[in-house]
């Protein structure tokens, strides 16, 4: 009989707390702080330098200046920070998050867009 009470004790404290998991649909998930997420690139603010793919250790990172691209193969790195440390315009950033499952191993090309050239009026 004390057995049972003891598990009507449980059962009456479950009844009245709240629930431990998230309703993740409905709900958004919060990553904790120094939550290792992946890195995301404002193309436009980026000089493409090479500063990245230099500090990237497993070389993850490719920036082609002669095409004006920049390429992170998402499968080798390994979210370090190096990149966005040594940017000189600070266009990296590491975002909370995780990426989306894929597959196949591929490389996520960006392609940086031409600039508008604006010609001087004459006087």
């Amino acid at each position: 009989m004390s057995k049972l009470m003891t598990f009507a004790g449980t059962v009456l404290k479950n009844l009245a707390s709240k629930p431990v998991t998230t309703q993740y649909p409905d709900v958004p998930k919060e990553y904790p702080k120094r939550t290792r997420g992946h890195i995301e690139i404002d193309i436009e603010a980026c000089i493409l330098c090479g500063l990245c793919m230099r500090n990237c250790p497993p070389k993850a990172i490719k920036v082609d200046r002669k095409e004006k691209t920049w390429s992170i193969d998402r499968f080798d790195c390994i979210q370090c920070g190096y990149c966005t440390i040594g940017c000189p315009k600070k266009c990296l950033d590491i975002v909370p998050g995780y990426q989306t499952p894929s597959k196949e191993k591929s490389v996520e090309t960006i392609k940086k867009p031409e600039e508008e050239k604006t010609e001087k009026p004459a006087k």
